[in-house]
């Protein structure tokens, strides 16, 4: 099949874009607002976009509370999605007022960074301090813009130990959430390496 992507004229009952560019990392943001409310998200538009500087980037549909606390503070926090962390990702997905702090809501522990004001998850094995370089309106057709790219320049990197072999992390062990499409998620957990050509 074929499909134009500007009409969206695929004739499914969703979109299958995001069920095609899979697995998608999914970006789990912390936040504080500027009245000192805490924030957490989940964004499966997400990924890591450069190494050194490490910059990092997410789609946001709509300017949601984290967009806001970002633009007020400048600063977020990326934490790990796990397979053991699901539930309590899930749960901090919830539509819900800006008064509500999802630490909360999700049963996680909120836990100071070093270098950024806002908290991250305890329970997660790792996570991103950022600071916030730039936002990007995603404008459509007819130039009205409610997606936006969030662009942050990681500062800081916490690691738990437990998953440091041999001076490498051990990505399956972690065993990451990536979003695929519709309700669809998936673990990584078989990890195989593969030479680039000299």
């Amino acid at each position: 099949m074929f499909y134009d992507a500007i009409r969206n004229d695929h004739g499914f009952a969703v979109d299958p874009i995001k069920a095609i560019v899979a697995p998608r990392p999914i970006g789990w943001i912390s936040t504080v607002s500027a009245a000192g409310v805490n924030n957490l998200a989940p964004y499966s538009f997400f990924n890591l976009f450069s190494d050194n500087p490490s910059y990092v980037a997410f789609g946001s549909g709509g300017r949601k509370d984290s967009l806001t606390n970002i633009e007020a503070t400048g600063e977020f926090a990326v934490n790990l999605a796990t397979f053991d962390l699901r539930e309590q990702m899930n749960a901090s997905s919830a539509t819900v007022p800006p008064h509500v702090d999802e630490f909360e809501l999700a049963r996680l522990t909120a836990v100071p960074c070093r270098f950024i004001k806002c908290n991250r998850v305890g329970e997660s094995p790792a996570a991103l301090e950022c600071r916030h370089y730039k936002t990007i309106d995603l404008p459509n057709d007819d130039g009205h813009v409610d997606d936006f790219l969030i662009i942050g320049r990681v500062v800081g990197v916490h690691i738990d130990d437990r998953y440091i072999n041999d001076g490498r992390v051990d990505t399956a062990a972690l065993k990451p959430l990536g979003r695929l499409g519709y309700a669809e998620y998936a673990t990584v957990e078989n990890v195989w390496r593969m030479r680039r050509p000299a």
